[in-house]
């Protein structure tokens, strides 16, 4: 074989943890996909080449990672029952396939440009550090634009997250229009920590943040000044925010508490997939 045809692909592989342990990747996701598509472990092993039992082991333990179920049985009906997708179950499926999208989206991009030049994919390389110092932002959200109100210098940009709350940015109608912002598009939104704003009891006030998002404390992280405070929300997020430990010790801040974090449109940062 000629030097030239021997060229080198980058690859790689998509998978979920737990604590650590494999919740799955494609193999488990097509399994997931299957059962939804045929309503039957039977049918679902036979699809992906498994036995019943291996099918079952293999919901087994992403049930007991996920920490609830993701396939249920179900009972009567003229074909005596089958099995289904729980509601976590089916948006594990579509975010995986969403991930796997991006995934793939960023290795096409990395092979486009070893085959053109050692150098472009270095320049590359070194493009995506400088992306990863520029996003460390505390809070990484990814999500859809739900909706782009336009104004004549600044447009609203509302984006659904995980669990069915909205984050709202205020950014530049020319960045939001570089950005190819619009309904249906993913995005993702970073907020910093230290623009988070803990509230602990506000029911029925009205507050001028335009974000609000409710959830309960599940860790508090204390420092020489400042504490971290880690909010739980719906659907798997979380929010983290950085307050003073005198504030942190005023508003009771502990484990299993109620809180709100609260952000302006103005600090949230938008971003697309490449």
């Amino acid at each position: 074989m000629d030097k030239a045809d021997k060229g080198i692909a980058l690859e790689g592989k998509l998978w979920m943890t737990v604590g650590g342990e494999n919740l799955g990747g494609a193999n488990r996701v097509e399994l997931l996909a299957a059962i939804a598509r045929l309503g039957s472990i039977t049918g679902a092993a036979k699809a992906v080449g498994l036995s019943y039992k291996a099918a079952w082991d293999a919901i087994d333990t992403m049930n007991n990672l996920a920490g609830e179920p993701l396939v249920e049985r179900v009972t009567g009906g003229k074909g005596g029952g089958g099995t289904r997708l729980t509601a976590r179950g089916v948006g594990l499926v579509d975010n995986f396939r969403m991930i796997e999208q991006v995934h793939n989206d960023f290795l096409e991009r990395l092979n486009r440009q070893a085959a053109g030049s050692p150098s472009a994919l270095a320049d590359d390389l070194a493009l995506f550090t400088r992306f990863k110092m520029r996003t460390s932002a505390r809070n990484q959200f990814f999500g859809t634009v739900a909706r782009v109100d336009r104004g004549a210098v600044n447009d609203e940009v509302v984006i659904g997250i995980a669990g069915g709350q909205q984050i709202v940015a205020i950014v530049t109608r020319e960045s939001a229009e570089n950005l190819g912002l619009a309904p249906g598009r993913q995005a993702f939104a970073l907020i910093k920590s230290s623009s988070v704003i803990v509230m602990t009891e506000g029911a029925g006030a009205r507050l001028s943040a335009r974000n609000q998002l409710q959830g309960t404390v599940t860790r508090v992280m204390r420092g020489a000044v400042n504490s971290e405070v880690v909010i739980a929300l719906p659907g798997g997020g979380s929010v983290a925010a950085t307050i003073t430990n005198e504030s942190a010790a005023a508003l009771g801040l502990a484990e299993g508490a109620a809180a709100t974090a609260l952000f302006k449109a103005s600090s949230v940062i938008l971003g697309v997939p490449d």
